[in-house]
């Protein structure tokens, strides 16, 4: 003789951790709109540093050759996280072709062709990876400058990928050789940009000690 046994299956769940990954927050929404505008100033903004007024009384201002773009992208990644900084990437790049005069040229489709937009581009995996490792660890300012370095790293690779791709199947407009444009867009860039991502990381840090987090 057989014992019935009723067996109850208890549903699945899924672990706290794993449920947190892919969660947007309001507080992701908000980082994200103000990386959205930060992106859009940091455009229209040229980078400087001051001088020291040695013969003058004002302080004279030495422009880096670069705007402060690539910088609010960093800078997001570093206080908001990849999710947000993800976003407001997303949403600068869909206003650019859509038309909005957000690039430093312009905007519209059109862009597609130009050989910058590599780079634009490679601001959403940028950003994420800028944002992913700023909160791998407390902030210290060496783990900062170290996520803003491999952010800054990820989107001239992109931006280099583009262009190696978009001259073979000649859908990018090149004025020179594709070796002058990288001198262009990579090289002659990177002391100023190098420059702009130390000033983030030090921006980084004193806002994460004055926000607690």
């Amino acid at each position: 003789m057989y014992n019935s046994m009723t067996m109850t299956r208890t549903p699945l769940r899924r672990s706290p951790a794993r449920s947190r990954r892919f969660r947007i927050t309001l507080t992701d929404l908000l980082w994200a709109l103000i990386g959205l505008m930060l992106t859009i100033g940091g455009t229209l903004l040229r980078a400087s540093i001051a001088g020291v007024p040695w013969n003058s009384p004002s302080v004279p201002l030495h422009f880096l050759g670069v705007s402060y773009q690539i910088g609010a992208v960093l800078l997001i990644g570093c206080l908001g996280g990849k999710n947000a900084a993800v976003m407001s990437q997303i949403a600068y790049l869909a206003l650019g072709l859509a038309g909005f005069p957000v690039f430093s040229q312009g905007g519209g489709f059109q862009y597609l062709s130009a050989p910058s937009f590599g780079y634009l581009l490679g601001f959403v995996p940028g950003a994420w990876i800028c944002g992913f490792l700023a909160f791998r660890t407390p902030p210290r300012l060496e783990s900062l400058a170290f996520s803003g370095l491999c952010g800054l790293i990820t989107i001239h690779t992109v931006g280099i990928l583009y262009l190696i791709l978009g001259s073979l199947l000649q859908w990018i407009k090149l004025e020179g050789s594709l070796w002058q444009a990288f001198l262009t867009y990579s090289i002659n860039l990177l002391p100023g940009q190098l420059a702009v991502t130390c000033a983030i990381a030090v921006l980084a840090f004193v806002l994460r000690r004055i926000m607690f987090y």
